[in-house]
């Protein structure tokens, strides 16, 4: 069982789990890495590639992208666990719960990020910080599956490092939205209070 491949697949799926799944297609029929027949069939990338696509343009539309990651709350680390079992399934059953596991649980954590952080840039009026954070988490996938498919070791790595630093950016913007949470209550109170 490669760990380095099912932790990028896992982490990068969490983020968006058909450009993994188109990823993985491409480089079992360009021979960059030993992927199960499943994942290189024509079907299966066509319609992973029309789902990237409606996720690439629905990932740049300020609160649609909220609607989409909550959609994606169940699809990604589900589509996640689905990968890894297909990736280890050439290994015992147990290999192949394990692939599941591995994927799906990485796959919560990444997404988890991706939607905390999300929620925070879309209180910007403006759309731009949106496209850009869209626009690198496309990247961040591409990067990650390449380490993932070529540099094993390095990919386990990077992945352990961004999983720590996404627990610790989620764990500060919820703080943050529970402080602005508590000054509105405040606010509010202020602004019913009766006059003196």
């Amino acid at each position: 069982m490669d760990l380095g491949l099912l932790a990028g697949t896992g982490w990068a799926a969490g983020i968006n789990v058909y450009a993994v799944t188109l990823i993985l297609g491409v480089a079992g029929r360009l021979g960059w890495a030993e992927i199960p027949d499943v994942l290189q069939r024509t079907d299966v990338m066509v319609v992973a590639g029309i789902l990237f696509g409606v996720e690439f343009v629905a990932d740049k539309v300020p609160y649609i992208d909220n609607i989409w990651d909550g959609i994606h709350t169940v699809v990604r680390p589900l589509g996640a666990a689905a990968l890894g079992a297909v990736l280890a399934g050439e290994f015992t059953d147990i290999g192949s719960a394990l692939g599941a596991l591995i994927t799906g649980v990485l796959a919560v954590s990444s997404h988890s990020t991706k939607a905390t952080t999300r929620a925070a840039v879309n209180t910007s009026p403006e759309p731009v910080s949106n496209i850009a954070l869209s626009v690198f988490e496309d990247g961040l996938v591409g990067g990650v599956m390449l380490l993932a498919i070529e540099f094993l070791i390095i990919a386990i790595v990077v992945v352990a490092l961004l999983v720590i630093f996404g627990i610790w950016l989620t764990v500060k913007l919820w703080r943050a939205f529970l402080r602005l949470r508590e000054k509105w209550k405040a606010a509010g109170k202020r602004l019913g209070a009766p006059p003196d």
